[in-house]
């Protein structure tokens, strides 16, 4: 995917169709949908792990259909991102408990976001999408590459309701992204009343998207 004109991004929502920041200890408004699709930029809002302010998204292929939240906006850009990891970072940090569903931890963010990683981590982490598919083409292969990679650091086998963290990858830029908006997607209601607000295509998800625009 080193020509990004055929890339497909996502960026995944919460329910209000907002980005989320931290401020102190509190959860709060940082970006709407509606802000995202007039600017066509869409902001770094995420500091955790001990990283950089980042904006963590997901580029869409055969293998890697998953999203982090059920709703959001898929895009376009010419801006290279930072940095590809196969899975989600949780799965590379100091976690004795990690939580697959969101909503678990979206009102304690800043203590669950304040682990560490582990050391080794950076052997997950690649320049671009081609040379991470490359070492890791499908997320059953990241499974169990990770499951190793936690062993040896002393951590238990993860068990299978975790699975889903890591079929989608996680796209890092870490400053301000312009974008071309392509679609929204959620099977909300909301969604298609915020894509026919926009003039904008409306998909159930983000994997319905790829396979219609696939068949084209």
């Amino acid at each position: 995917m080193s020509n990004l004109s055929n890339t497909f991004f996502v960026k995944s929502l919460e329910e209000d169709f907002y980005t989320k920041t931290l401020k102190g200890t509190k959860k709060v408004n940082f970006q709407s949908i509606s802000d995202i699709i007039k600017t066509k930029r869409i902001l770094p809002n995420t500091k955790s792990f001990g990283r950089k302010r980042r904006l963590s998204t997901t580029i869409l292929s055969n293998h890697y259909l998953k999203t982090y939240r059920p709703q959001g906006i898929i895009f376009q850009t010419k801006q290279k991102p930072k940095y590809v990891l196969p899975c989600d970072l949780v799965l590379l940090s100091r976690a004795d408990k990690i939580v697959v569903h969101y909503y678990r931890i979206k009102n304690n963010l800043h203590t669950y976001y304040n682990h560490e990683l582990i050391d080794g981590f950076e052997s997950f982490v690649f320049e671009d999408f081609d040379s991470m598919v490359k070492q890791f083409p499908s997320p059953s292969k990241v499974w169990s590459f990770v499951n190793i990679f936690r062993k040896k650091a002393g951590y238990p086998v993860l068990q299978k309701e975790k699975h889903r963290l890591v079929e989608y990858n996680e796209v890092v830029f870490q400053s301000p992204v312009k974008i071309t908006p392509i679609a929204v997607f959620g099977y909300k209601h909301d969604a298609s009343v915020i894509a026919k607000k926009f003039n904008l295509p409306h998909y159930s998800s983000a994997k319905e998207f790829w396979k219609k625009t696939k068949l084209k």
